[in-house]
């Protein structure tokens, strides 16, 4: 079996662990990272993927190179969301707590300037969202001429159209020999397309099957009237006693509505979105966690950037737009090998995404029709390979020529 040991960590990293065995895509990528290669790795949420870079990064930075020169950074992670950056964050100081390292999260929605006076010291880690980093150094705040490795975690959404030009940007400005990372859950076949060009004959791994989800997580569908999914949801929590529920929204404002609609009940919820100051949507997650609310009502902002241990169900009151994302989604639950639920509450007009979703993880999402709940708008039936079954139509009765009818 393979120990952290055996990949050839270094003595303060391993003191730093609270686990021996790595996983898969740990036992991989910790060696290649440890040699210098370049890096595309999937593997589901929750299987250790911010530890498959961090520790590698974390031992070359400490045995390799020189010292940050002020304004410098020697090493750059890349994240989608606030939320993400602070968890990688917080993954690196616990995983370098005894090695004398210089790290920082930098994102928006908080004030620049502490951003801009840690960085006068230089910095061996900094993990940004792009707008910030690109921010930091139009303000003369950061410097790339000493990186030596870049990293996209949530690879797949750094690449896509909505970040493209800022990382464009960003790219530019970076030196062209660099150790480039890229990890995610998902890699379409069009992002490894685009990837590749970002490569120096890079090692692929796939340490599960391609786009999907946990084999732990449980998941179905309820198909619903759109107009009673909060009253199935209602009837649902106090059916199964859901105590920690993590709800999925489409959009900023349905995530407000669901959460004014929930405290009318009685439910003690609240909502991270793009929309809120990053202090609140903090405040509100933490509360989350430590149970002081049982209803986080989210974007998919939060799909990517939440890490919760043992979260037992998320609830997808309305399906992504993105099939890609419903993997993230569930991926908040099922964490580490351990158990979870995911349940969708599909209403006529999510057909589309569903069959996408269906096609995406190459399963059709049990159906579960709830006594008393059962649509007036029918949900399509779908064959779990990206098409809508279109039932048969009924054969019209012949007409009876008028000659019989006046008999």
């Amino acid at each position: 079996m393979n120990t952290f040991s055996s990949l050839g960590l270094i003595a303060p990293l391993l003191q730093a662990l609270d686990y021996t065995a790595p996983t898969p895509v740990q036992a991989q990528a910790i060696p290649a990272i440890l040699a210098g290669r370049d890096l595309m790795a999937a593997a589901h949420t929750g299987t250790g993927k911010t530890a498959g870079f961090a520790l590698p990064l974390l031992q070359r930075l400490a045995t390799e190179g020189a010292r940050p020169a002020s304004n410098s950074v020697r090493s750059v992670v890349l994240v989608p969301t606030r939320e993400l950056a602070e968890q990688v964050h917080k993954s690196f100081a616990v995983y370098g707590r005894n090695l004398p390292l210089r790290t920082l999260a930098a994102y928006g929605g908080v004030s620049i300037n502490p951003q801009m006076m840690a960085l006068r010291k230089g910095l061996d880690i900094l993990v940004a969202t792009p707008g910030r980093l690109l921010d930091l150094h139009q303000k003369n705040a950061v410097k790339f001429g000493q990186l030596q490795t870049l990293v996209l975690d949530e690879a797949d959404r750094m690449l896509d159209l909505g970040f493209s030009r800022e990382l464009n940007a960003l790219l530019a400005l970076m030196p062209a020999r660099r150790q480039t990372l890229l990890f995610s859950a998902t890699f379409s076949d069009a992002i490894r397309t685009l990837a590749a060009s970002m490569l120096a004959d890079p090692l692929s791994i796939d340490s599960g099957p391609r786009n999907t989800t946990a084999s732990g997580i449980h998941q179905w569908m309820i198909p619903v009237d759109k107009k009673r999914k909060l009253e199935l949801f209602l009837h649902l929590r106090k059916k199964h006693g859901w105590q920690q529920v993590l709800v999925f929204v489409k959009t900023r404002n349905g995530a407000d509505d669901l959460v004014r609609a929930l405290l009318a009940q009685g439910c003690n919820a609240d909502a991270i979105h793009g929309d809120k100051p990053q202090p609140a949507r903090l405040r509100a997650f933490e509360r989350f966690k430590a149970g002081e609310v049982q209803i986080l009502v989210a974007t998919d902002v939060a799909a990517r950037g939440l890490d919760i241990l043992e979260l037992p169900l998320v609830v997808n009151f309305d399906l992504p737009i993105v099939a890609e994302d419903y993997i993230h989604r569930t991926g908040r639950t099922g964490r580490a090998g351990a158990s979870g639920e995911a349940v969708s509450l599909v209403c006529a007009d999510e057909v589309q995404q569903l069959s996408a979703i269906e096609a995406l993880v190459r399963t059709t999402l049990k159906r579960t029709e709830e006594p008393g709940f059962e649509p007036d708008h029918r949900v399509p039936m779908t064959d779990g390979q990206g098409h809508i079954v279109k039932k048969p139509k009924k054969p019209k009765k012949p007409k009876m020529p008028a000659a019989v009818k006046a008999v």
